[in-house]
């Protein structure tokens, strides 16, 4: 019963195991192709903070089965700090996306007359639960991938990455419209409804004229005090909301039963790729040579002493 619970409440997380998905995540990927066409004349693409694989995992399909004569113009690149189980046709770099070193290995890897035409990011920190503080960090990062893309993004590119929506958030969306001349707020149907992430979809990347590419950290710099400074109308733009997906689909945040289909049995699977080096594997080790619940009756017998 407690391998199948969450085949039962998620039906995402079931589908991406049935489909040979590594995560559930390749379906917010998906869903917003189906909105946006982002793949369309797409051969190089670029996954920053790829692990555990699954929007790489899409980019290949998608990529590779549109070009069936041509699979040779075909060049993805998925960018992250930790080691990834190998995928067909995607070049791993194991790198910082903050250093100057990867944006030059992505490039070097195009060529030095070609850029990304298309650059996404599914990265997250680990949320504390506090909303303000994860807002603060994920809008960090977002900013940290927007700092490689214009490097590696042609002109004319697209860029995909995942957001927090919180009340500070409009200092972001002017910041992209510097670059791009058509940014909107999506949320997939594979999103739960309950949580406050969103992707932002950057399309027609158009530096401004004159701009050369820095590596700002976004972590030390004032990124409000210099957007301030700017006085541009941009600051003050609204980014339309839109939801992708077909509402009359699966609803993310509902549980369905296992048997969908009455012809076919429900069969329960493992994940498709596991964890190569899980940051809980440290605690699964102590819990076997530590017992927790001695531990409580020693607590409760001394708490009885004094």
């Amino acid at each position: 019963m407690g391998k199948t619970s969450k085949d039962k409440r998620d039906i995402y997380y079931r589908m991406a195991k049935e489909e040979g998905w590594r995560a559930r995540s390749a379906f917010k990927l998906i869903h917003l192709d189906e909105n946006f066409n982002i793949f369309e004349g797409v051969t190089r693409a670029v996954d920053l903070c790829a692990a555990p694989g699954s929007w790489s995992q899409v980019l290949s399909k998608k990529l590779y089965e549109s070009r069936d004569k041509d699979k040779d113009d075909v060049k993805i690149i998925a960018v992250d700090l930790q080691a990834m189980a190998p995928l067909p046709g995607v070049t791993q770099l194991q790198g910082d996306i903050t250093k100057l070193s990867t944006a030059q290995a992505i490039v070097e890897h195009f060529g030095n007359d070609q850029r990304a035409q298309l650059v996404i990011c599914d990265g997250a920190p680990d949320v504390t639960g506090l909303h303000d503080i994860d807002e603060y960090i994920q809008s960090q990062l977002l900013l940290a991938a927007l700092n490689i893309t214009t490097h590696v993004l042609t002109i004319g590119g697209t860029f995909i990455a995942k957001i927090f929506r919180g009340h500070d958030t409009t200092l972001l969306y002017s910041q992209l419209r510097i670059f791009f001349e058509k940014v909107s707020i999506a949320k997939p149907a594979s999103s739960r409804n309950s949580s406050i992430e969103a992707f932002v979809v950057c399309q027609q990347y158009k530096p401004p004229e004159g701009y050369i590419p820095q590596m700002i950290n976004p972590m030390e710099d004032d990124v409000m005090k210099i957007a301030g400074e700017t006085e541009s109308e941009v600051n003050r733009s609204i980014i339309p909301f839109i939801v992708c997906g077909d509402l009359r689909g699966y609803d993310s945040d509902m549980s369905y039963s296992l048997n969908l289909n009455p012809e076919k049995e429900y069969e329960y699977r493992d994940v498709v790729q596991k964890p190569l080096a899980p940051a809980y594997s440290e605690v699964l080790e102590r819990m076997k040579t530590t017992s927790l619940k001695h531990d409580s009756i020693k607590v409760e017998s001394d708490k009885k002493k004094d």
